[in-house]
């Protein structure tokens, strides 16, 4: 592991305290001997932790060792509730006085690294998304995830083309909507990858019981990130409409090997800037995101500002606010183990509520030289046109279709609302 820091060298070596930990002498020792200096004066802490403090106290050993002494150790397995990373950041009083406020922590992720958050502040502080925990009441909880580890006895993979190559999705999901004539049109009239979906249902007793439980939290969180984050006002292109979830895809992760890669969500019946909230019930699972960056600026590094891996314990919703779908990537990585839970053994179900608006119903969205509706995409690799809009032909997802050159920029209202020609308003 290389050194993450350097400083001046002075002539003594470090001295273990039996006070107030090791004298700080800022020597040039790599991170795998500080960590090796943290292990034998904090045993009870794992590597992985005592490097997230390290890397937040600016390579300091003196001052990672100080504010470790004043907390209690983690757990190192099972469902954890994190102490929050700001505990840590320790400042001695005279600093605090003569300098003002404290340096941030860093608590973001270096380069090929990963930064594992618990705390629902440090979540919302240092990602597009923001989590409440235990967010049902248990009964209430146990009863969905009942109902829907039934209903994904008969769930499916979902098939489609990558490179030329025919592909099945690495776990099983399902679609669920309000009303038997919402569930025509999605098996007629919405396309997903080019296709269209076989296995839609219509909403259960217990997701129908969830659901506005969830609209409520979502657009309290909304107003809640548009004051902390983006100073009362509410960012470009985002819809100013209260949040209601008419949809939801519900997934399922059977073992620790089932999993979904490197993605965005589709934007096109959803619109720019689209919030999703995400229920999760059963085994913990680590849903990890990570920033999109131009190539021009990334130098062709996915990986360049390391990954976040968020923790979702049984009963836990996530936020996914506006703008995560256009800057970010999120997955759900393979585990080497999992600790089963009590009903759902080695299961996670997923739901992630979604607000499909009637101006994107696809009788509105362009439609390419195929007869298929387009694909709402954003630009994500170029500096040039960065986070701009623009429809696509997307057949060529489907197994045994070729998809076609169709290209249209897409525009909207500040509001996020299609912007359409009179020739496009009378369809």
């Amino acid at each position: 592991m290389e050194a993450f820091v350097t400083r001046k060298k002075r002539k003594s070596t470090p001295e273990v305290r039996d006070d107030d930990g090791p004298e700080d002498v800022d020597i040039e020792e790599s991170t795998d001997v500080k960590l090796a200096m943290l292990s034998s004066l904090h045993p009870s802490f794992d590597q992985e932790t005592l490097l997230d403090f390290l890397l937040a106290h600016d390579g300091s050993v003196k001052a990672t060792s100080q504010s470790l002494r004043q907390s209690q150790s983690p757990k190192k397995s099972g469902v954890v509730a994190q102490t929050s990373l700001r505990s840590y950041a320790f400042t001695p009083a005279s600093a605090s006085q003569e300098s003002g406020p404290s340096k941030k922590p860093k608590l973001l992720s270096k380069k090929g690294a990963t930064m594992h958050l618990f705390d629902p502040q440090d979540i919302s502080e240092h990602t597009p998304c923001s989590t409440i925990h235990n967010f049902l009441p248990p009964e209430d909880a146990n009863s969905l995830l009942l109902e829907l580890l039934e209903e994904s006895k008969t769930f499916e993979k979902i098939t489609f083309k990558l490179f030329d190559n025919v592909i099945s999705s690495p776990h099983t999901s399902s679609f669920y909507v309000g009303t038997y004539d919402e569930l025509d049109q999605q098996k007629h009239e919405y396309v997903y990858n080019g296709a269209r979906l076989t296995d839609v249902r219509k909403i259960t007793p217990q997701l129908d019981k969830v659901k506005d439980r969830v609209r409520d939290a979502v657009n309290l969180e909304i107003e809640k990130r548009i004051l902390t984050h983006h100073s009362g006002q509410k960012v470009k292109y985002q819809s100013p409409c209260q949040w209601s979830p008419n949809a939801a895809f519900v997934n399922c992760y059977n073992g620790p090997q089932e999993s979904v890669g490197w993605h965005s969500d589709q934007l096109t019946y959803l619109g720019p800037r689209a919030v999703i909230g995400s229920l999760s019930l059963g085994v913990s699972r680590e849903f990890r995101v990570r920033r999109v960056l131009p190539k021009d600026d990334a130098a062709d590094d996915p990986d360049a500002e390391g990954q976040l891996a968020i923790h979702l314990p049984h009963n836990s919703l996530l936020i996914m606010h506006a703008g995560m779908q256009e800057e970010w990537k999120h997955s759900i990585a393979p585990a080497t183990a999992i600790d089963p839970h009590p009903i759902a053994g080695n299961r996670r179900i997923n739901i992630t509520y979604r607000d499909y608006r009637e101006e994107f119903h696809p009788k509105y969205t362009p439609r390419c030289g195929c007869d298929v509706p387009c694909v709402l995409r954003v630009v994500q690799k170029k500096k040039r046109n960065w986070g701009r809009y623009f429809w696509m032909c997307h057949a060529g997802n489907v197994p045994g279709k070729e998809s076609c050159t169709y290209f249209q920029w897409a525009e909207f209202d500040d509001d996020g609302s299609p912007i359409r020609k009179p020739a496009e308003q009378k369809k």
